[in-house]
């Protein structure tokens, strides 16, 4: 801990770490009274202290036995064995001059100045500070003891626990039913800052999640979805009065759901624009802003034109305050950017602040996002995007990349991505696909008077459409997110049904509409649901001249027996293999191998536990035993996703060269 200059936007003195204990901690938010820090860490449920979480991590990483013996569900989750610890909320004393005999221990505060805090320290010396005593630690509290997750397990968003403004409270997420693995049921908690037993708020079957207060304390607001067991449900946004306990659904008609929330700091009576709450919520491939009110019932207001997540606001030098949000588009990565209240200008506007990537993406020759619909599966309309390669000309022929998103309940949209770029796809492969001065150097002079080259978009032969390259067409099926909950439940129990008339349709549709796509140039590529996806297509078409299959299913009930959240294929095929086989075996890829004829790439890492490693095998071992030309990529340390910086190379390399052997000229 430091303290900062916010003038300066420096830190004041030397850090000094508050903690130290064995399982680590993070994820540390601040109490608004500036007294405590609230943080987390995986600790052994009935461990009673530190010690004791010590000893049991020494024993299993030094036992030479490495074997383990289950006896419930979760024993694996994601891409890691659990062990059957808990993540746990811990607060500690951010008061240096707290007293020993309280929670937390006196830590003297170092006297180093900024510049000699740079240098390189140990975790004792930035404890100890410039005098070199002995480092003191702070003892902390557990706040939520027992054999449960505080938070649960999620792949990011936003925080699952917040405290009151006053700091007297801690409302956090945690699922307490008996068997996680088919539930989704987590709930809404709160307990006293200063300890003592917590106390259920929420009450829907659903998933509950992401509490937050009200500035003024008056209110808690969390996000909730109706149905259990299914993880793609509208998620809504709930508003309790913390004196009377009555809770509204603020979304009850609006038909799409709420991602990153915040409250504004709004003094009634709320005048618009600005309203008490503002969320963002996907629609059509976007992610806009609407503004919400916690009271009345007038639908919320709309701020397109932006993929807005991680919303916070904050008093500014506007009269009311700013809201500050990530946001992202297909050719630009996230930005931080603002929305003041009032605009300057007199009405709502937004501007980035921070232009950390404009460098770089100036020299770099991307196409926007194009959209399109067509009539899909019950006539209904379908949007499809499109990328267009560097240097575009439309008097030419390109072979296309057909990208199947996953999920299934997930969306193709304006957004950046590091693993699946659909820019990336669009590309030519390598340099040699445009010749070897695909990317011309400009010289200059740097500080020291020597020569220097950079890259120049301008003179580039990809800027000037001397390039092949890709045209990459998403769809977004029955079941994507961001077309209402009806469009979004429609894939349950039908996995192969409306989804593949969707993507057929809508290749079609492109096929005929867009003269410069070579039909006879065609590649399937998909991950997860996409993954499925694609090896659904071996079975059922011709038309493409290749395949990539991602950590797709090939055989839906192996499928069901490997995975670790059961409640997944529960909802999806409407029970266990064992009460329905029949919608188990009519939707499974492996049943329809004697059809199988397309060059097929297959991916799978390791450490996937979603969709496990033994469905990329099976996929293998039937083409190679049908002698359809196939290769596999195998990545002994990744898991459901390849986020290792030179894996994520090979990944690409291995992907594009494969379209490139069957696609190209």
């Amino acid at each position: 801990m430091c303290d900062f200059d916010t003038n300066a936007g420096g830190l004041i003195g030397q850090p000094y770490q508050l903690t130290n204990i064995s399982t680590g901690a993070e994820g540390a938010i601040w109490s608004p009274d500036g007294k405590n820090i609230v943080f987390v860490s995986a600790v052994y449920p009935d461990c009673k202290d530190d010690p004791c979480n010590k000893q049991r991590d020494d024993e299993l990483k030094n036992s030479k036995v490495k074997a383990k013996t289950f006896t419930r569900l979760f024993y694996r989750h994601w891409n890691a064995f659990t062990e059957f610890k808990r993540s746990h909320l811990f607060v500690v004393s951010a008061d240096a001059t707290a007293d020993r005999n309280t929670d937390s221990q006196s830590v003297r505060p170092a006297e180093l100045n900024s510049a000699e805090s740079d240098k390189t320290q140990t975790a004792e010396s930035i404890s100890a500070g410039r005098t070199g005593q002995s480092p003191v630690f702070r003892q902390p509290r557990d706040l939520t003891p027992g054999d449960h997750d505080v938070p649960p397990f999620h792949l990011g968003g936003q925080d699952m626990y917040a405290i009151s403004p006053d700091g007297q409270e801690v409302a956090y997420t945690s699922n307490i039913n008996e068997v996680e693995a088919t539930s989704t049921n987590n709930e809404i908690f709160i307990v006293p800052m200063a300890g003592g037993a917590a106390k259920k708020i929420s009450t829907s079957p659903g998933n509950d999640s992401t509490p937050l207060y009200s500035p003024d304390g008056k209110y808690i607001a969390w996000r909730s979805q109706a149905r259990a067991g299914f993880e793609a449900d509208k998620w809504r946004l709930f508003v309790q009065d913390r004196q009377s306990g009555k809770t509204r659904d603020l979304t009850e008609k609006f038909d799409r759901s709420v991602g990153s929330y915040t409250w504004t700091i709004t003094p009634a009576p709320y005048d618009k624009p600005i309203r008490p709450i503002i969320f963002s919520a996907e629609d059509h491939g976007e992610a806009p802003l609407f503004y919400n009110d916690v009271e009345g019932d007038e639908p919320p207001i709309r701020y397109g034109g932006l993929h807005a997540d991680d919303l916070i606001f904050a008093k500014s030098s506007a009269e009311i305050g700013s809201l500050y949000f990530a946001n992202m588009s297909i050719q630009a990565p996230n930005e931080i950017w603002r929305m003041d209240f009032p605009s300057p200008k007199g009405k709502v506007g937004s501007e980035p602040v921070t232009h950390m990537n404009d460098a770089l993406l100036s020299q770099i020759d991307m196409q926007p996002l194009e959209s399109f619909t067509f009539k899909g599966a019950n006539n209904d309309d379908v949007q499809g995007l499109m990328v267009k390669p560097p240097g575009f000309d439309p008097a030419k022929k390109y072979p296309l990349k057909f990208l199947i998103h996953g999920g299934p309940q997930g969306a193709w949209g304006n957004s950046w991505t590091y693993r699946w770029n659909a820019e990336l796809f669009a590309a030519p492969s390598s340099p040699q696909s445009v010749g070897r001065e695909s990317v011309e150097r400009k010289s200059g002079t740097s500080p020291d008077g020597s020569t220097e080259s950079s890259p120049t978009k301008a003179n580039s032969s990809l800027a000037n459409g001397a390039t092949d390259g890709y045209v990459v067409v998403m769809i977004n099926f029955h079941g994507s997110t961001g077309y209402g909950q009806k469009f979004t439940d429609s894939i349950s129990g039908d996995w192969g049904g409306k989804p593949y008339v969707d993507l057929t349709k809508g290749l079609d549709y492109v096929e005929k509409t867009y003269p410069f796509i070579d039909k006879n140039r065609e590649a399937a590529l998909g991950a997860s649901y996409g993954g499925y996806m694609a090896n659904w297509l071996l079975g059922h078409t011709d038309r493409f001249k290749c395949i990539v299959s991602h950590d797709g299913i090939f055989n839906t009930e192996s499928g069901y027996g490997t995975t670790e959240e059961l409640w997944f294929p529960e909802w999806e095929f409407k029970g266990p293999p064992w009460k329905q086989r029949e919608l188990y075996r009519k939707f499974s890829p492996h049943l329809f191998a004697e059809k199988f004829k397309t060059p097929t790439l297959v991916i799978h890492g390791q450490n996937d536990y979603r969709l496990d490693v033994s469905e990329g095998f099976q996929l293998f071992s039937t083409l190679q035993r049908l002698k359809v030309p196939s290769k596999m990529l195998y990545f002994p340390d990744e898991g459901h996703w390849v986020l290792k910086p030179q894996n994520s190379q090979l990944w690409y390399k291995t992907v594009n060269d494969w379209v490139d052997q069957w696609c190209g000229k």
